[in-house]
């Protein structure tokens, strides 16, 4: 818990410096928001917060949000910092959406630092969504992003310790920790915003599981699975082992929830219900998170097991005390 306390005060005075005030009041009367997911969420919309309390885009904020948890965040779940493949090998995904249909994303992406300005890309300036592997590290190229060695030495450490068992086993809320070369199994972090326009856009950037076979793409780059967003309904986003989240189409299936008149909860909490009545044995032993924002800025999440949180930020609160611990089906924490 002292890792965490530390990195939730190092969040808020990066809020602080962040803050633009006389915006910031204007913003937060204007229905702006943002969510994001796990603790690290606090910094992610910290780094959002700005774009929208000048009345900038959700496009805009979501963007700046990832792009901090990629750069500066040093975790071993998303970006810079994340564990590699089974063959030492650093890997990212990315996606981004506007809640008016357009979307990109990319997926194996190698010592690109900012995979989703990568999928920004694909989105604005292909005929494409998604861009993988060789061919999106030379669209990266030729797109201008500068190529640099990303895998840091407490990762490689990571992977050489893992080396000596090989053992692959999903751990529940990995998510949490916060410390480099930590085992972390299923990372993600997702982020949504509406704007004063009432506008939504949402993003999801990792570096996938640690361990995983060269060449494995989760959830987060595909949309539709780690992230849907549609200004007629809402936004969803989904964090915990991706391999649950594309057999159900996860993330559209939220939107779709909220559509039909469910509260970002009773939609998240559906979603949940349909994954352990697929497969009940393994639910029990992976977490699978659901964070919703609908249309008129309600705020929801899931998730199986207890100790999934989310961030929230809408320019009153301060962001320390903004952060929710989520509801779920199974009631026991694991650490």
């Amino acid at each position: 818990m002292s890792s965490r306390r530390h990195f939730l005060q190092s969040s808020l005075l990066a809020a602080g410096a962040l803050a633009a005030p006389r915006a910031a009041l204007s913003a937060a009367g204007s229905g702006a928001k943002v969510v994001s997911t796990w603790d690290f969420g606090v910094g992610a919309n910290a780094a959002a917060w700005p774009v929208l309390a000048r009345g900038g885009s959700a496009l805009d904020a979501v963007e700046a949000g990832a792009r901090w948890a990629e750069a500066d965040l040093c975790n071993p779940t998303v970006g810079r910092c994340g564990n590699p493949d089974r063959d030492g090998v650093l890997t990212l995904d990315a996606s981004i959406m506007d809640g008016d249909g357009r979307c990109g994303a990319v997926a194996a992406l190698e010592d690109i630092l900012h995979p989703v300005s990568v999928a920004r890309a694909v989105m604005e300036k292909t005929p494409h969504v998604m861009l993988v592997g060789e061919g999106a590290q030379r669209f990266a190229a030729a797109q201008g992003f500068p190529k640099q060695p990303l895998l840091t030495d407490e990762a490689r450490k990571a992977w050489r310790e893992w080396l000596k068992t090989s053992e692959y086993q999903p751990q529940i809320n990995a998510e949490r920790r916060q410390r480099p070369g930590d085992a972390s199994n299923h990372d993600t972090l997702g982020i949504l915003a509406i704007g004063a326009d009432g506008k939504l856009a949402g993003a999801c950037t990792t570096s996938g599981m640690a361990w995983k076979l060269h060449g494995r793409v989760g959830d987060s780059p595909i949309v539709g699975a780690g992230l849907y967003v549609d200004n007629e309904a809402g936004a969803a986003t989904a964090s915990g082992v991706g391999e649950e989240m594309v057999r159900n189409a996860a993330s559209f299936l939220v939107v779709e929830l909220m559509r039909q008149g469910r509260s970002p909860g009773q939609a998240c909490r559906e979603a949940i219900e349909r994954v352990v009545r697929k497969r009940p044995e393994a639910s029990k032993q992976l977490q699978v998170c659901f964070l919703a924002l609908n249309k008129h800025g309600e705020v929801g999440a899931y998730a199986l097991h207890q100790g999934f949180v989310y961030a929230v930020h809408d320019g009153g609160a301060g962001p320390h005390e903004r952060l929710h611990e989520s509801a779920s089906v199974y009631a026991t924490e694991h650490k």
